[in-house]
């Protein structure tokens, strides 16, 4: 296994869905917390920082024990950043700043706050093993099959099916059950090879491993019900959180 692996927790500022989600209080504690958290608690990983434009979010960072080596600049910190511009901005200056280069770079979204320690050590090492591989992401099975979904036109006229299936011609109309079983990416984890990021100009790279963690595990917040369901999971479950 790597015996550098840097974990980044991208973190800005504005959030418009539920604003100041990222330090909105979870079962007690910051939602970024519980990233910070599963990061420390991975024996794996050797690093933790937090990426982020926000002073206030640094503070909580820094509170929880994280790094914080660089405050993120304004133009990688806007509703339209993009991931790959956010991580190459972490490594290079890492690179220029330290000299430290890691091995493999593991993403720990805010929020996507539940996690279970022996996933990220399984993803690690699962990535760790396959050389050829750019990356690994987490994905749970798909809650609607996209061979049911349609393109509407832009005026008047026909919808049209978003997917086609080879010998079956229409497969809208077939059950669920006889089409083929898809997978959705959540943001979970992912764990990436910097050469991916600094190289190929990409968060995932050509090779990407899967990961599958079940349905349920799936909730991405951004709104109010969403933080109240991941608090309802966090509480009743097993997984990574601050104990009382």
């Amino acid at each position: 296994m790597s015996n550098s692996i840097l974990a980044i927790v991208p973190a800005r500022g504005g959030s418009k869905g539920l604003p100041g989600k990222n330090t909105l209080p979870l079962a007690g504690h910051p939602l970024i917390a519980y990233s910070i958290k599963a990061a420390l608690d991975s024996p794996s990983i050797t690093r933790v920082i937090v990426s982020t434009d926000s002073p206030k979010i640094a503070e909580v960072a820094l509170h929880y024990g994280a790094e914080v080596p660089f405050i993120r600049p304004a133009e990688y910190a806007q509703d339209h950043s993009l991931d790959l511009d956010v991580f190459s901005h972490a490594l290079l200056w890492l690179q220029q700043n330290e000299s430290y280069s890691p091995d493999l770079v593991v993403q720990l979204r805010p929020t996507s706050p539940i996690r279970y320690v022996d996933d990220i050590e399984n993803g690690i090492q699962k990535l760790s093993e396959t050389p050829d591989a750019d990356s690994l992401r987490v994905v749970t099975q798909a809650f609607h099959t996209p061979y049911k979904m349609w393109h509407l036109p832009t005026g008047q006229g026909y919808m049209s099916p978003l997917l086609t299936l080879e010998n079956v011609p229409d497969p809208y109309n077939q059950p669920r059950q006889s089409l083929p079983t898809v997978y959705w990416q959540i943001g979970t984890l992912d764990v990436i090879r910097p050469r991916a990021i600094l190289e190929k100009g990409s968060m995932s790279g050509e090779g990407i491993l899967p990961y599958v963690v079940s349905q349920e595990q799936a909730i991405d917040i951004d709104d109010l019900y969403s933080f109240q369901r991941a608090e309802a999971y966090i509480t009743t479950h097993d997984c990574i959180k601050f104990q009382p």
